[in-house]
């Protein structure tokens, strides 16, 4: 397979400087081109060697093998976190080490403050010296700021660089270990889980590596405070240090509560994403039966559970995030109080100096603290539910499949297997046979005989119980349900080998493929889409028949491939392909196309997993064989068939619908986005209170600070009015200046929790309704839609972009809110003290603006890219489980694996710069804070003798906190910008147009159709609306109680016909149904009407009772009854829980045939008097197909089609 994105635009960072490296300047180029315009896939930088999903996943997976190893040495569980630290605990240990350095820089802070505060108050006792000392403090103070700055976003870099590299190396081994999963493993897990591990349970590896050494540096920070704070003010502050430590306990709960809810709510959205999994794939089978409704409820009920679960955990972290907003104000209050009560006196300098370093403690302890033990009781859960997925049965060791010797063979000998283990009957029972080369074995059997189960213990899927199995030779193998992946036509069926065009075109003709690709618009480089899309069912069948010719193996599995296509075709296939270009190979076909025994080496007869018959069609006995009426039967339909049949009966029609590229967005994100989703199920007056409580929590959060300094300059002119000079406050009427310090500490608490609390209800909310709206409109939108995006495009929506609107979105908008409104006041109040800071602040803001502009564009365009770049990930995943079996077969783990690197490694790219990019805004914000901190610093030293203590130390502890919070409130920004991205791209598919009206005023009559008649009058259709027309001035009439075949070449219009009937797109003309114009009924009343039973059976997982009946308005009776009418009775009672046993993803624990005998059921109990057949009985038997023509004339009196 060629390179998927072939890349020549080398990441400048290899060859990056020092400088470069540390002020990001290596990423300008790319800033100069998303100014200039929009930035596209091309434009990324390769991923870094180091970075490589191949490298870092086999780095990863040999730590895992060895901790197997171990565990099963000791004879304990293996630990996927043991793994982890072995692999990554010396990177990341030495990026602790910054983040240490980092927080020292920030304790050092407030001690420099206190020297600073303490100069302008003893501004009159002041010499040159000390003039010159406080000069020194101040560049000391400016250094600290700009070290912190560098250190600070140094670390954050390189920590995410870690967190992506094991979240990459974490999607290496689920892929890998998902294309060894035994088919017993596959009933235990599905689709939805495996992409929820992919998408959301892996993110929390980038969140937790972020945080986790302040669990340590936390506490220490906390420590070297309290010995600060002890030297200044004494006992005192163990009072507000207790404050911590009781907070850190009650997070530190709050984290094991937080872990089970993960644990619960990753289960809930595991079932949720599952079940969108298989809408997406069912969905012509959704539509054809009107199901929308019925699953809608089921999706809505499921997220209801998910969502309640997520609220629950939202409110803890609304509670983290309420403690980060005024737990300093807390502990700066519980330490004035006891002074108070210990009546001990205090400076000025003395009370800034306390207030800084409760504030340094802000972020380490008070939010990185919570937030590592959120995030760790995340990630615990996320390791244990993928260590849980990787412990999984793979299939057994397989046999070595040697090369062509002339010593190829199967043999079974006395094979006995269980599909499952817990069942008491056998899947296979006591088989024995040899196929040698040049023989061709026909299995033939009833519905559910174990034909293909067969085939799946050759290929090693299905393990031995007893009894010996030996296969030697290659294999190539074809599946009942052709498989084909997004690609050519022609990479599909080199698969990975090399083009040779004599044996390609050799297999082209013996597999009946030179006409249909001259109906293709690019021949065989014509591209397939998810599904197959533009082939028909017949073509797929054919292109994986060709895929396992061209291989050129020694052992060939075919099950049943002739079943999808017409007589004429199926006579080709059976001379051309199977008895003349396989004809020296081991061929093992299972077929219901009895009219070829004759011409088998051999024929195994199925039934109930047992050898009922054994031998050539010559040898057989005429008397006792249990097919001999039918064999004979299809001997004589076969000597009467035309040679001039049809083509074949197809599937679908030869549309080219182009596999279309994931469309741009908008490039900035407007104010109607944010309206909808904030607004959509949320009442202004609801909007209006929230912002109402935001800010009364910041103007109490900032009168605290502004009444602390209003008490220190009172009792400051107090003093000096009483004594003439000197420093110590005398404290006076302590009361009234408390009460109101107490009053404003109880306000910024309660409203705190209030806001906090509010907001993720607010936008949970909105998250629901945003997602319901999009079920709705996925569940409406024309077929061709699905036709045109890849499972993995739109599973991206329920999955990726749902959790980041889940966890992420509140989380990062309350940030936001709480920075923005902080820094509003701080600078308010800093004004308000001394105006003249104006002067340097408003030349900040315009850089502060610029930069913001400068970096939005390509920050925007970056998360697009990135958005975008995650659905291949998927699509290849959701393709790669479909096709497991053939995958395996064929010995291509390894290039599907090398693809699903080559996937990750153009998402890595993506990532990469967007937490470069977020790094470079955030650097050069703190830089220019860092240099506003050195202006005001130097400005209160020069007008000291205009300024007094508390004004000072209030404008320079306020500005050591603008420094951090500015750049936070800009970055945090520009976060929940691009987390609106994801919001964009939901709203972008709850706004696609839906197919038609889905119900009318006028509602069909009761009982109707009551007669079942259908004409069409001059009906043109055209599957999508730019396509050609298929269906040209149709006008015919299907009277009442008629049975009708359609017959045609492929491209004829039969299915077409079946669409227009159904309205998957508006038809010109008109059809009627029993007098009634049908363009004149809603979708749901027409379909509703109208049994089908197609061609590709779906079922979904769940009970068997739902898929029956999933409006539950039939009795059980009812129930047994059709499945009884369908021979499917006794099949069911078998299994454990009858009625209400549990089908596997897509009913696959259940054969192909089994799943059309239900379509049937379901069909019989829907009692329509119109029934559409899509050849529903190709995957069945003769006998079986017999009993279903029996059933359709007694049950069914209407047109058929």
């Amino acid at each position: 397979m060629p390179l998927l994105y072939p890349k020549v635009k080398p990441s400048p960072l290899q060859k990056a400087n020092l400088c470069s490296r540390v002020f990001f300047w290596w990423l300008n180029p790319l800033f100069k081109i998303g100014h200039k315009r929009r930035l596209k896939v091309d434009d990324m930088y390769s991923v870094l060697p180091e970075d490589r999903s191949q490298s870092l996943g086999e780095e990863l997976q040999g730590y895992w093998d060895q901790e197997v190893e171990r565990a099963q040495k000791d004879a304990q569980e293996p630990s996927l976190m043991k793994a982890i630290i072995k692999c990554y605990w010396k990177s990341y240990l030495a990026l602790g080490m910054l983040t240490f350095l980092e927080e020292g820089t920030r304790v050092v802070q407030p001690i420099l403050l206190g020297k600073i505060v303490s100069y302008v108050e003893n501004y009159h006792l002041a010499g040159s010296a000390t003039l010159h000392e406080a000069y020194g403090y101040v560049a000391g103070l400016s250094a600290c700021v700009l070290m912190w700055a560098i250190l600070h976003h140094l670390y954050f870099f390189h920590i995410q660089r870690v967190g992506m590299r094991l979240r990459v190396a974490v999607c290496h081994m689920i892929y890998h270990k998902t294309l060894r999963l035994s088919s017993s493993a596959m009933g235990k897990t599905t689709t939805g889980q495996i992409v929820n591990l992919l998408s959301n349970n892996v993110n929390k590896f980038d969140q937790v590596t972020m945080f986790l050494h302040y669990l340590w540096v936390g506490p220490l920070q906390a420590i070297a405070v309290t010995a600060l704070l002890w030297m200044e003010i004494g006992i005192s502050c163990l009072a507000g240090m207790a404050v911590l430590i009781i907070l850190m306990l009650l997070q530190s709960s709050f984290g094991m509560l937080f872990s089970s809810l993960r644990s619960k709510t990753a289960a809930l959205t595991d079932d949720r994403i599952r079940t969108m999994s298989e809408v997406i794939t069912g969905i012509r089978t959704i539509k054809m039966c009107a199901w929308e409704d019925s699953l809608e409820d089921l999706i809505f009920n499921m997220r209801k559970k998910e969502l309640y679960k997520i609220l629950r955990s939202s409110c803890l972290q609304g509670m983290n995030l309420a403690s980060f907003f005024a737990v300093s104000k807390i502990m700066i209050f519980v330490t004035f109080l006891t002074n108070v009560l210990l009546d001990n006196v205090i400076t000025a300098s003395q009370v800034f100096v306390v207030v800084t370093l409760f504030e340094a403690l802000r972020f380490a302890s008070t939010l990185y603290f919570p937030m590592a033990v959120e995030k760790v009781a995340d990630a615990f859960v996320s390791i244990q539910r993928i260590k849980n997925f990787l412990l999984l049965d793979e299939i057994p060791q397989l046999l070595p499949q040697l090369p062509s010797d002339g010593k190829t063979i199967v043999n079974l000998q006395d094979f006995t297997a269980f599909w499952n283990k817990a069942s008491e009957t056998p899947t296979l029972q006591g088989l024995s046979f040899t196929v040698r080369p040049g023989e061709l074995l026909a299995v033939v059997g009833p519905v559910g005989a174990g034909k293909s189960s067969l085939l799946s213990a050759v290929l090693g899927e299905l393990p031995p119980s007893q009894g010996k199995l030996n296969v030697h030779g290659r294999i190539a193998y074809v599946s009942q349900q052709p498989w084909v992946f997004s690609g050519t036509v022609r990479s599909n069926i080199l698969f990975g080998k090399k083009y040779e065009k004599e044996r390609y075109e050799e297999v082209i003709r013996a597999c009946s493929l030179e006409e249909d690709l001259q109906l293709l618009k690019d021949g065989d480089l014509t591209e397939i889409g998810d599904g197959g899309t533009p082939l028909s069912g017949g073509q797929k069948a054919r292109v994986s028949l060709a895929r396992a010719v061209y291989q050129d193996a020694d052992i060939y599995l075919l099950d049943d491939p002739l079943s999808a296509v017409d007589t004429g075709v199926s006579r080709h296939l059976f001379k051309q392909c199977i008895c003349q270009a396989l004809h020296e190979k081991i061929t093992i076909l299972v077929t219901h196309q009895l009219q070829y025994l004759k011409e088998t080496s051999q024929i195994l007869i199925l039934k109930d997993g047992r050898i009922m018959q054994k031998g050539t069609y010559a040898k057989f006995p005429k008397s006792g064989v249990d097919f001999e009426d039918i064999l004979l039967k299809k001997e004589n339909e076969e000597a009467e068939s035309s040679p001039d049949a049809a083509h074949e009966d197809e599937e679908t029609e030869n549309i080219q619908v182009a596999q279309s590229q994931e469309r741009p967005l908008k490039r900035k994100i407007g104010f109607e986005t944010y309206k909808d989703y904030f607004t959509d199920e949320t009442h202004w007056s609801v909007i209006i209170f929230l912002s109402l409580v935001n800010i009364a929590a910041q103007v109490a959060y900032v009168l605290q600070d502004w009444w602390l300094a209003f008490w220190a300059n009172e009792q400051s002119a107090l003093h000096d009015t009483l004594f003439g000079k000197g420093s110590i406050i005398v404290t006076f009427d302590p009361d009234w200046y408390f009460i109101v310090y107490s009053v404003l500490t109880v306000g910024t608490i309660l409203f705190g929790i209030l806001r906090s609390l509010l907001m993720f209800y607010v936008l949970l909310k909105s998250s629901k309704t945003v997602h319901e709206d999009m079920v709705m409109t996925i569940l409406r939108v024309p077929v061709s839609f699905f036709d045109r995006n890849p499972i993995g495009r739109i599973l991206n929506r329920f999955s990726n972009d749902t959790g980041y609107m889940d966890d992420l979105l509140p989380q990062i908008f309350q940030e936001f809110i709480q920075a923005f409104l902080l820094v509003i006041s701080v600078v308010g109040v800093m004004v308000a003290v001394i105006p003249w800071i104006l002067i340097p602040l408003i030349p900040l803001g315009i850089v502060f603006y610029v930069l913001w502009q400068y970096f939005s564009e390509t920050s925007r365009d970056v998360k697009h890219l990135e958005c975008a770049t995650q659905s291949p990930v998927f699509s290849h995943l959701a393709s790669s489980l479909q096709g497991l079996w053939t995958i395996r077969a064929y010995k291509a783990e390894q290039k599907f694996q090398k693809l699903f690197d080559a996937h990750q490694d153009l998402h890595s790219e993506a990532w990469f710069l967007l937490l470069t990019t977020s790094q470079w805004l955030a650097l050069y914000l703190d830089i220019t804070c860092a240099i506003f901190v050195t202006v005001v610093a130097f400005v209160s030293l020069i007008l000291a003798e205009n300024l007094d203590a508390g004004r000072v130390g209030l404008v320079l502890s306020l500005t050591l906190t603008l420094m951090g919070m500015l750049q936070c409130c800009i970055r945090q920004s520009v976060e929940a910008e691009n987390m609106m991205v994801s919001v964009q791209r939901v709203i972008e598919y709850r706004d696609l147009r839906e197919e038609g009206s889905w119900m009318f005023n006028r509602q069909a009559p009761p009982l109707w159709p009551s007669k079942g008649e259908i004409r069409f009058d001059g009906v043109s259709f055209r599957p999508i609306s730019d396509s050609r027309l298929v269906l040209k001035d149709l006008t015919t009439v299907i009277e009442s109680g008629e049975k009708v075949g359609i017959v045609g070449r492929t491209g004829a219009g039969k299915s077409s016909l079946i669409a227009a009937l159904f309205r998957f797109s508006k038809p010109a003309g008109n059809i009627h149904i029993d007098e009634i114009l049908t363009t004149q009924l809603g979708v749901k009343d027409l379909r509703m009407n109208i049994s089908t039973i197609p061609q590709e059976p779906f079922l979904f997982s769940g009970a068997m009772r739902k898929n029956l009946d999933p409006f539950n308005v039939h009795k059980d009776e009812e129930l047994w009854d059709a499945l009884e009418e369908v021979q499917l009775k006794k099949a069911i009672e078998d299994l454990p829980g009858k009625m209400d046993s549990e089908l596997a993803e897509s009913g696959l624990n259940l054969s192909v045939g089994q799943r059309q005998l239900v379509c049937l059921a379901r069909a019989i109990l829907k009692k329509s008097q119109i029934l559409i057949i899509d050849k529903a009985t190709s995957n069945v038997d003769p006998r079986t197909e017999e009993l279903i023509q029996k059933k359709i004339r007694e049950k069914f009196a209407a047109a058929l089609c």
